[in-house]
């Protein structure tokens, strides 16, 4: 069993939803990757996907029974972010309202510091 930190990123109710269901969905992966890099139109975007292995430097947090693995170098832009999920026709997916972002794009996945 991997040992959890800190929590760094929180969830809303409807996001915690979503990822546990996608995560069903791939029986394999055991957990989200969640990472910064750069790109979009505001300089860093958001990078999520299921995974199922830890790199032995990332940090694990567990949060509403949904495990991440992230890179300690991307720890400062997350800490404190809040991710939520909208089923909406039109702009619909996963939201990040991130205290840390100076700057976002208008669609919400990148933003600047």
């Amino acid at each position: 069993m991997v040992e959890t930190t800190e929590k760094i990123v929180d969830l809303t109710e409807k996001a915690t939803e979503r990822l546990t269901e996608l995560l069903k969905k791939h029986p394999d992966e055991t957990a989200i990757r969640l990472d910064v890099e750069g790109g979009g139109c505001a300089g860093l975007q958001y990078k999520m996907a299921p995974c199922n292995s830890k790199e032995p430097e990332d940090m694990v947090s567990e949060v509403s029974g949904v495990h991440f693995y992230v890179n300690p170098k991307v720890v400062s832009y997350l800490q404190g972010l809040t991710i939520d999920f909208s089923d909406d026709l039109v702009d619909g997916g996963f939201k990040f309202i991130n205290p840390n972002a100076s700057s976002t794009c208008s669609c919400g996945t990148s933003f600047g510091v």
